[in-house]
């Protein structure tokens, strides 16, 4: 049996697998971008439960760093970084849901595309920042564009990197408050766990009427913590299939694929968004796979995975996962 039919998605969702209307999301039709995520912008398309969805989306950079000549400093305007596409409204969907969202596929999108990475001032894990404030100089300032297609990543005449895409950024609306597109939360947001790519099923709690979905930031590659704070920055054409579970009530997003459970916490130390993560990795353990606490908590200690999301943002997030197999009743 395919692993999705046996996912949470599919046997807990409203549409029970079954795939909706196609919609397409253009940059025409989404028209104006949007830098926060929250309940006040207007909604730019409508779906059921089960409805799939192509969506455009830019790079991070809004498509403004063409050449290897354009600096950062010179182009871009912070917090104006990471357009999102949306929000979409799932019919149905109430303060007490979760929407599940499939990544079905991320292809590069134009004629010859291509990928960006940046250093960018006082921006980056090894550099002097607004939030770890130094009075050393910054980094040089350093634009690279990168050839890529679905079978590689062409770093440089050297090194051809794996085509391993996902989606940076992903959120429903906070209940009350608008927040940048920048930074990760307990509604998802700026994430940036490679994990979350073709393949993977990501849970995000509702908390304001109809969701508000944004999607956006794509990359084209990006190693554990996006170290020097992008990753191969890319335009993408990104397909989801999006469901929606009633009454489920989680506290942070959460991960699923074909190997494994995943909770993903957020926040500034690095070792706090651990300790939410695997804090609700525990719960979830014990909630709905009868475990008891003490024994998750011992058997992760031996077993449990981390996944580092980013750690350059103004919150950090760390993914805490544990694989499918331990999940198994017992044998009699």
């Amino acid at each position: 049996m395919n692993w999705l039919e046996q996912s949470i998605m599919y046997t807990r969702g409203v549409a029970r697998g079954q795939v909706g209307t196609t919609h397409e999301l253009t940059e025409a039709r989404q028209h104006t971008f949007h830098y926060t995520m929250g309940p006040y912008s207007d909604p730019v398309l409508n779906i059921a439960p089960g409805d799939r969805v192509v969506v455009e989306t830019r790079d991070a950079f809004d498509g403004k760093i063409r050449t290897e000549k354009d600096l950062p400093s010179q182009h871009l305007k912070v917090p104006f970084l990471n357009p999102q596409n949306g929000p979409i409204m799932i019919d149905g969907a109430e303060k007490g849901d979760v929407v599940a969202v499939y990544i079905e596929s991320m292809l590069p999108r134009g004629d010859n595309p291509r990928g960006t990475c940046c250093l960018i001032p006082r921006f980056g894990a090894l550099t002097g920042t607004e939030y770890t404030a130094t009075l050393n100089e910054p980094l040089p300032e350093i634009t690279r564009k990168i050839d890529l297609d679905e079978d590689g990543v062409y770093w440089s005449k050297r090194i051809k990197l794996p085509y391993k895409p996902h989606i940076g950024t992903l959120s429903l609306s906070p209940e009350i408050d608008s927040i940048n597109s920048l930074t990760p939360d307990n509604h998802g947001g700026n994430m940036d766990v490679p994990d979350m790519g073709p393949g993977s099923i990501t849970y995000l709690p509702v908390r304001s009427p109809g969701g508000r979905l944004f999607i956006g930031d794509a990359h084209a590659c990006q190693g554990d913590g996006e170290v020097c704070g992008t990753a191969v920055e890319y335009s993408s054409t990104t397909t989801i299939h999006v469901e929606l579970i009633k009454n489920w009530q989680i506290a942070w997003p959460r991960l699923e694929t074909d190997e494994l459970l995943m909770t993903i916490g957020s926040a500034r130390p690095l070792e706090d968004a651990t300790r939410i993560a695997y804090h609700e990795l525990v719960r979830w353990l014990e909630l709905e796979y009868g475990f008891d606490r003490w024994d998750a908590y011992m058997m992760l200690s031996q077993c449990g995975k981390v996944r580092l999301g980013n750690f350059v943002d103004p919150k950090y997030s760390v993914g805490a996962a544990i694989n499918k197999k331990y999940l198994a009743p017992a044998v009699a």
